[in-house]
Formats: structure tokens, sequence, C-alpha cells
């Protein structure tokens, strides 16, 4: 089981996470942190999306509102 864990810490450390060690010896804050602002923008407009979608749904009187939310309830 060492080597199965090994391998994962391998497989993590030396190829997926590899691009983050150019932006780690970058000396300009902004463009080190690009990733994690690529990130927030698109957590932001999903969560854009989402609200519109909810609010849409609730306009349209297709939600469920009823006090129980299951019939055993």
């Amino acid at each position: 089981m060492t080597s199965f864990f090994r391998g994962i810490e391998d497989l993590f450390v030396n190829y997926l996470f590899a691009p983050y060690d150019f932006f780690r010896l970058m000396e300009n804050w902004w463009a080190s942190n690009a990733v994690n602002w690529l990130f927030f923008i698109i957590g932001s407009v999903a969560f854009v999306y989402w609200m519109l979608e909810l609010k849409k749904y609730n306009d349209n009187g297709e939600e469920d509102k009823s006090i129980t939310s299951h019939s055993y309830l």
C-alpha cells in the first residue's frame, strides 16, 4: 500500500501540480495568482447564472413551496 500512496503523491507533485511551480517562482503577484483569479471569475459567473435560473423558476411558479417536502413528514 505504501507504493500505491507514493504513486499518487508522484502523480500530483510531479505532473498535475507542475505548472504551479512556474507561478511560484514568478516575482509578480498578479501573474502568480492568475489561476486563482480565473477560478474566482468562473465561480462568480456560475453563481450569477444559477441565481438567475432560480429566479426564473420562482417567477414562473414552478417551485413546490409546500410545508412538508416529503409525504412521511
